[in-house]
């Protein structure tokens, strides 16, 4: 039985919060669909990841991954392949779409399909004007010490 939730109050009381309310209701529709195949979502660093899906029989040709604003599709089709000779068909070759919601400023970094698993990973970086960074303080005179109009005008002219 699948739970939904009702946003309305978040959006009425917060301001700029739109992607995550709209991730989590992505994510509760994306719960009815297939997990087939399986998958793996690994953190392999600080700022990387790595998601391994299981695609046995599947070949580089039958398999696109597509990443446009934050959203990671990984797809698979298969060619048909004739259905005679199979006594048994136990190994699924259906066709597949897998969609990963990503972070800001993660991007795809490497693809590689190894002994029947598709690695896709990840890195976040971070650009250089959001990463946090040392504000110097400068001394300014005193607050007890008020200088005088005259002051001031004898620092000008010097």
């Amino acid at each position: 039985m699948a739970t939904s939730y009702d946003y309305a109050p978040l959006f009425r009381s917060s301001i700029g919060f739109d992607r995550v309310f709209n991730l989590l209701e992505n994510a509760q529709r994306a719960r009815s669909v297939s997990d087939w195949p399986p998958y793996d979502i690994v953190k392999t660093g600080d700022d990387s990841y790595r998601i391994a899906i299981a695609v046995a029989g599947f070949s580089r040709e039958d398999l696109d991954i597509t990443f446009q604003s934050n959203l990671l599709t990984v797809t698979g089709r298969k060619q048909d392949a004739p259905a005679e000779g199979y006594l048994h068909r136990g190994i699924a070759s259906r066709p597949f779409e897998h969609r990963f919601e990503l972070a800001d400023h993660v991007r795809v970094d490497s693809a590689d399909l190894n002994n029947g698993l598709l690695s896709i990973g990840l890195v976040r970086e971070i650009p250089e004007e959001m990463k946090p960074r040392k504000i110097s303080i400068v001394s300014a005179p005193a607050l007890g010490k008020l200088e005088s109009p005259a002051q001031i005008e004898g620092q000008k002219a010097a």
